[in-house]
């Protein structure tokens, strides 16, 4: 769909199916619907997600609690990702979500209404074994510049450390020496390339693992 203005047949055929009488450009309002006994339906139509729509839309709640934004339907997977979070956001702002087809067919993702989003323990006891493991704030204030650093790359690098100045080690000592207790396997799975097995349960460092004690030197130990 080319124009704004594509996705407004549609969208009153909708709510004309539903027994409101509807109307274009009413005011500020992009659509507006009346039906006998209810308050109205206020509908902002756009081509594309953007702030600018959520700033409309949560204006016309001042008018009414039944508010929809309207665009057309995304297509591919990063769109169909980008709907999703903007759907979570619609319900986090009360607002509806309608998205219309090439073919004009209307789909009704969600209806206006007080959103209450389900915590999730789980997903908060990760989070909190994330920040326990981490040594220091490496990340402070946001800063990214050589990436984010994890609790589980500070491990490797501890290991990492060991090996630079031991040569190399059984996963047993430099599990003991660096208090990494599963350095054995954080060296077998090798994610970063810093690590290879020497002889059965030996590991040494590879060149790339010095490169990597180098670029994350801020990022570890009792400096951070």
């Amino acid at each position: 769909m080319q124009r704004e203005q594509d996705l407004y047949a549609p969208v009153k055929a909708l709510l004309e199916r539903q027994g409101y009488t509807v109307r274009g450009e009413v005011g500020a309002a992009d659509v507006m619907a009346v039906r006998a006994g209810d308050p109205p339906v206020i509908v902002e139509l756009k081509l594309r997600f953007s702030l600018s729509l959520y700033h409309q839309a949560v204006a016309r709640l001042k008018v009414t609690d039944l508010v929809y934004l309207a665009v057309p339907k995304p297509t591919g997977r990063s769109a169909r990702r980008a709907l999703k979070d903007n759907l979570a956001l619609c319900r986090r702002l009360g607002l509806g979500l309608i998205t219309v087809r090439e073919d004009t067919s209307v789909e009704v993702h969600c209806d206006p209404g007080p959103y209450a989003p389900r915590k999730s323990k789980k997903a908060q006891a990760r989070l909190l074994r994330e920040f326990d493991r981490l040594e220091g704030d490496p990340n402070a204030g946001g800063a990214t510049r050589h990436g984010i650093v994890t609790a589980y790359r500070q491990d490797a690098l501890r290991c990492a450390a060991h090996l630079a100045e031991h040569g190399p080690t059984q996963g047993a000592k430099v599990a003991a020496a660096t208090g990494v207790a599963p350095a054995t396997r954080l060296m077998r799975e090798n994610h970063y390339g810093w690590f290879e097995k020497v002889e059965k349960g030996v590991y040494a460092l590879t060149e790339d693992g010095r490169k990597g004690l180098t670029h994350w030197a801020y990022s570890w130990g009792d400096d951070t």
